[in-house]
């Protein structure tokens, strides 16, 4: 765990699309990422409150940003897509599902801490225990990084999900 933390920071980015809800739609968008460059570090993918219309959130790294303005005007151009966009400043969550062995002992510290961070336990045995916690990606990295000293025996993330606060803060990416 301290290696992943120990990596160099990568700028990351929050991508936005609006895309109908055809087969093989997300296959040609992180193909376009990949053949950039940029990592996907997390993707999901929901419908929304419109019929035949899906919402996909990417959290790119990458370096480049004018590579990452034209891989957005390159998705603008795909057949499927509506619309393409940077979430700056905006709300983002993801959940986090962790397993961990938990002693007797060890139960009451991992419950005050997961209180702490505003988790619940969601899951008890003799052997372990299933934490859930919902916030930002560094709320959950911090929360990880506090069970470095227990023993984890797995760990699910969602990946990001976003919303801008104001509409006038989504980043439109015109005339590139």
């Amino acid at each position: 765990m301290k290696a992943i933390m120990e990596k160099k920071a990568v700028n990351k980015t929050v991508i936005c699309l609006m895309v109908e809800n055809q087969p093989n739609v997300l296959a040609r968008i992180s193909s376009l990422v990949g053949r950039r460059s940029f990592n996907i570090s997390t993707i999901t993918a929901s419908e929304t409150n419109v019929s035949g219309i899906t919402k996909i959130t990417l959290v790119v790294n990458g370096d480049d940003e004018n590579v990452l303005y034209q891989i957005i005007a390159q998705m603008k151009k795909l057949e499927n897509v509506n619309e393409a966009y940077v979430l700056p400043n905006s709300l983002y969550r993801e959940l986090l599902l962790v397993k961990i062995k938990a002693t007797q002992e060890e139960r009451s510290a991992l419950h005050e801490m997961t209180e702490i961070y505003r988790g619940k336990v969601v899951g008890l045995n003799k052997e372990s225990m299933i934490i859930e916690l919902t916030g930002s990606p560094k709320k959950n990295d911090g929360f990880m990084g506090m069970l470095e000293e227990y023993d984890i025996i797995e760990v699910s993330r969602t990946g990001v999900t976003g919303m801008a606060r104001d509409s006038s803060e989504e980043k439109h990416l015109t005339g590139i």
